[in-house]
């Protein structure tokens, strides 16, 4: 027999006795127990047994149904990698809410014989039968797009980024009864997992909270993010998990606020794209003291900080490493350093001609590869292709640099490049941005699409963006950029104009590094649109040799 078998039965002691002598008995199998709100997935090669201490488990007697999965071509590397990806699904599926804990063992990403059989071919197969007999909701393909999905903390994580969770948990034990508060730094740029590694470990840090054995029991801790779109996610996924709770994940002025107010520092406190921390008092945020790092440090025992300064998009939470370092003790601090890039499944050099971009230098396009670059000479051509690419995987957007006006006072604001007029984005309901199918007739800003994926973007350079031909290098026209917001607070500067730059170069990398599948460019400027197709035109092959379009599918 070389099929996949789903058996399901009542989950009583009846049951489990049943289960003696049959195939699978003495085999490893994936398994959940479930009710109709709530599902325990796990793997065994004693499912029997398994079952028996799982009818002792107070939590489990709630649920009344018991599903094995079974393959003759299982075994124990298989078993856990597909119980690994069911957790991740089913808590993206959101029918259910999970009893599961992280596991206990590393649950690193690995390979064993014949993996990708397991990993793709069995998996798809399997969740395709459990979504066609009714046990879950969602398609793979919807639930791959969703940012709950990406960002769940029982996600197989890499070397670095396990080395990284294990890192923190043991700050955490070290110092939490520390009289100075500690601080952990974690740096990385866009597209290194930082948030993936901070929602397993938080989710970890709570789980330790309520074990009785644990130094760190009956902490009381917090995940702080200041991006509205951002919070949403790691709410949702609270909703889903048993160990969290909503009131887990604040915004940083609301906490500061709060732990003022009952005059109680939190324990452990996790900060989520920290390089968007204000550094001055905001009346528009009802923030009043210097800045939110400071606060936050005095009011939390240990800080978790995860930081890129190369995200820093307004002169209000202008960051750099000077002034983050002035209010972290370095006797009382730790950094890491992530730098293995997992969104974008592009090649060193793709990634570098983007950093090299964001500098100003453009270099020669890199050669034809898997992952989908290309120059567009019309933003309505561009926006075809989106939308081609969106009917066919989802989760292809448009996005463009702040160069076109864009009020929050009702009323609704285009962006206009030749044969394309479209509405900026709204941000309104509980889902993000880019997960609302509706918002591909929309365009997105840096701050409704900073820290989540897309399949496909489609970047539109607006006017600011141009090219200095004389120095072969792109050059930023500040006085071009309308967010007006963002530059609030300049008179404060040595160097304004630097600043403002900067700003503008670093939305310029958050848009760009969007995309796992691919990337696509419009250039407004009509200098800087014909030098990139020049390059797009003879970028060079897979040998090396330079390439001229071959034929008008090539041509933008």
């Amino acid at each position: 027999m070389n099929t996949l078998e789903i058996i399901s039965m009542p989950f009583t002691h009846s049951s489990a006795n049943a289960l003696y002598g049959k195939p699978y008995s003495d085999f490893p199998v994936v398994y959940f127990l479930n009710n109709n709100s709530m599902v325990y997935i796990g793997e065994t090669a004693a499912v029997r047994n398994r079952m028996k201490n799982h009818l002792k488990n107070s939590e489990r007697k709630s649920l009344d149904k018991m599903t094995v999965i079974f393959h003759e071509k299982f075994n124990r590397s298989a078993t856990y990698n597909i119980e690994t990806k069911l957790i991740n699904y089913f808590l993206a599926d959101e029918r259910y809410k999970l009893q599961n804990k992280s596991q206990t063992v590393d649950n690193v990403s690995h390979n064993y014989y014949n993996k990708p059989f397991y990993n793709e071919k069995l998996f798809n197969e399997l969740w395709d039968q459990l979504k066609e007999k009714n046990y879950v909701t969602h398609s793979r393909e919807v639930i791959e797009n969703k940012d709950i999905f990406k960002l769940s903390p029982f996600k197989e994580l890499s070397m670095e980024q396990i080395e990284l969770k294990e890192k923190i948990i043991n700050v955490c034990e070290k110092h939490i009864k520390d009289e100075v508060p500690f601080v952990f730094l974690v740096k990385g740029e866009a597209g290194t997992g930082k948030s993936v590694v901070l929602s397993a470990v938080f989710n970890r840090i709570q789980e330790l909270a309520k074990e009785k054995s644990s130094a760190l029991h009956d902490t009381n801790n917090f995940l702080l993010v200041n991006h509205s779109e951002m919070l949403k996610t790691y709410q949702k996924i609270a909703r889903k998990l048993k160990e969290l709770k909503k009131n887990n994940f604040d915004k940083p002025t609301s906490f500061i606020n709060k732990r003022k107010k009952t005059n109680q520092k939190a324990d452990i406190v996790f900060v989520d794209e920290a390089h968007l921390l204000l550094t001055k008092a905001d009346s528009f945020n009802n923030f009043k003291e210097n800045n939110h790092l400071e606060e936050i440090i005095k009011n939390s025992k240990i800080v978790i900080l995860v930081f890129d300064d190369k995200q820093v998009l307004k002169m209000k939470s202008y960051w750099d490493i000077n002034k983050l370092m002035n209010l972290v003790d370095s006797k009382h601090s730790e950094e890491y350093v992530l730098t293995n890039q997992f969104r974008m499944h592009a090649s060193y050099e793709m990634i570098s001609w983007i950093d090299h971009f964001v500098e100003k230098k453009i270099l020669p396009v890199p050669k034809k590869e898997t992952f989908d670059f290309q120059i567009f000479d019309s933003a309505a051509k561009m926006y075809r292709k989106i939308c081609e690419k969106n009917n066919r995987f989802g989760l292809a957007r448009m996005v463009s640099t702040f160069d076109y006006v864009h009020k929050k006072d009702g009323q609704t604001y285009y962006i206009k490049e030749d044969q394309l007029k479209l509405p900026w984005n709204t941000t309104m309901g509980d889902s993000t941005w880019a997960e609302r199918e509706a918002t591909i007739s929309e365009v997105g800003s840096i701050y409704t699409i900073q820290g989540f994926d897309l399949n496909y973007v489609g970047v539109i350079l607006g006017p600011s963006v141009t090219y200095d031909y004389e120095n072969d290098q792109l050059k930023i026209i500040t006085g071009n950029y309308k967010d007006t917001e963002a530059f609030k607070g300049k008179d404060e500067f040595d160097d304004p104009e630097f600043i403002k730059e900067t700003i503008i170069l670093n939305s310029i990398n958050v848009l760009l590094k969007r995309g796992i599948k691919g990337l696509y460019i419009f250039a407004s400027d009509p200098v800087l649109r014909a030098h990139l197709i020049k390059l797009y035109e003879t970028r060079t092959d897979a040998y090396g040799r330079m390439r001229v379009a071959e034929d008008k599918s090539d041509y933008h």
